[in-house]
């Protein structure tokens, strides 16, 4: 049972008598009044566990955007139901008001709905639906928490999707809407026009000029259906944080953002999250269904405090991958990390495939290499100074083993790897 501030009241105002008949005769009887109409009072309220409850969560929704939890509520009891009904979820669902007022007669229903904005990505799961049931002269009520389940799926908010417009329109020009020339091996032939000035001389076409009084050349677009393979380093690295967020999450935008672009170039395109197993994989999806796929499956990855076992992850890919293809590693550009576990095993990686590796960089590294002003902040320049020469050291070392390296600040991560695949693509070299 609990009480109301009514009841609270009501045992103040025995002041009242206790000040006409100041014996504690008097006191003992007026709590005893109160004791009671507290009592009776709940006793006439309806059972709470007479209430039949119903949650209703919507489908899939992206981070920072708004849904919301809508619960029924009916009364069974043979009583009229006043009471408080609470829609407790876990913070990170970022759960608006979640306290309703109801008042239902015996066996009619009532919707109350809780607004959702979450601030995390993944599976936000409801708490219990606490329901206090008062009296008539709501001096003591009856309470019960209920387990009424729920689960709200919030996906990455793929901020990065604002890029997708200017670097689709670079895409087009590469595909030949706009007119171009590409060469080198990898690529298909697309067309013959007329030779102008400037041209390759490679590029003629000696059969189809004999046939014709002018000259003429062929002209290339980009190889469509090729394989594109998504690597997410879901190891301990993952988990550092960057600003305000985890690295991974940077990681996921950039994997967002080059799914979109390199489907809509006509690629096929596969994710895995792996660290020393696999934690969640996307293969065999296409078209309008390949977004909503990925997406999902990267909603409620998180990291894990192991270290990421490279080995696997290069017999993943060939286990996946029989053809060339493009595999990008979203990881983190370690100077120790990389030097212990993914020199060893990723040269041969690379001359099967065209490999990217994909890192964020931290911007509070470059504000501590400006510092100058004390001598702690000279000591703290001098330690990210060489932080950054041995990033760029492994960055050199990767490269002499055929891997692009893509290290940029959390918001460019995305637009730059675009750019690198946009690349690749234009040079024939998927």
């Amino acid at each position: 049972m609990a009480i109301t501030w009514r009841a609270v009241v009501l045992v103040a105002l025995g002041l009242v008598p206790v000040a006409l008949v100041p014996v504690p005769a008097t006191v003992l009887a007026w709590l005893l009044l109160a004791v009671v109409a507290c009592g009776v009072d709940a006793a006439l309220a309806a059972s709470p566990r007479q209430v039949a409850l119903r949650r209703t969560v919507p489908g899939p929704v992206r981070l920072t955007e708004s849904t919301r939890s809508t619960l029924t509520v009916t009364n069974l009891a043979g009583r009229r139901l006043r009471a408080v009904v609470r829609d407790a979820w876990q913070p990170s669902a970022g759960a608006g008001p979640n306290r309703h007022a109801v008042d239902l007669p015996p066996g009619e229903s009532r919707r109350v709905v809780t607004p959702l904005r979450p601030t995390r990505r993944g599976d936000r799961v409801a708490d219990r639906v606490t329901i206090r049931s008062f009296g008539p002269l709501r001096l003591a009520a009856r309470q019960v928490s209920i387990a009424v389940p729920g689960r709200l799926r919030v996906l990455p908010e793929f901020a990065s999707r604002r890029h997708l417009p200017s670097r689709l329109a670079r895409l087009r020009e590469l595909d030949g809407r706009t007119a171009v020339q590409v060469r080198g091996a990898g690529t298909e032939f697309d067309s013959l026009r007329e030779y102008v000035i400037g041209d390759d001389v490679r590029s003629i076409d000696w059969r189809a000029t004999a046939r014709r009084s002018e000259v003429v050349v062929r002209t290339w677009r980009p190889e469509r259906d090729r394989r594109v393979l998504l690597v997410l380093d879901t190891g301990r690295l993952s988990a550092g944080r960057i600003g305000d967020a985890p690295r991974i999450d940077a990681s996921i935008e950039a994997a967002l953002l080059l799914t979109a672009l390199a489907s809509r170039a006509g690629d096929r395109v596969d994710l895995i999250a792996y660290d020393r197993r696999v934690r969640t994989q996307v293969a065999g999806t296409s078209g309008p269904r390949l977004m909503p796929a990925v997406a999902d499956a990267l909603a409620p990855v998180e990291p894990t405090l192991v270290e990421t076992d490279w080995p696997g992850v290069v017999a993943q890919v060939r286990h996946r991958m029989s053809q060339r293809a493009l595999v990008v590693l979203l990881t983190s550009l370690e100077p120790a990390a990389v030097e212990s576990g993914l020199l060893p095993v990723v040269g041969p990686l690379a001359h099967d495939h065209t490999v990217v590796l994909a890192s964020v960089a931290d911007p509070e590294v470059a504000a501590l290499r400006a510092g100058r002003g004390t001598a702690s902040e000279v000591f703290d320049a001098a330690a990210a100074e060489r932080t950054e020469l041995e990033r760029a050291a492994v960055t050199v070392r990767l490269r002499q083993r055929g891997v692009e390296v893509v290290d940029a600040l959390p918001d460019d991560l995305a637009p730059r790897l675009a750019d690198t695949y946009l690349a690749l693509k234009a040079a024939g070299r998927l």
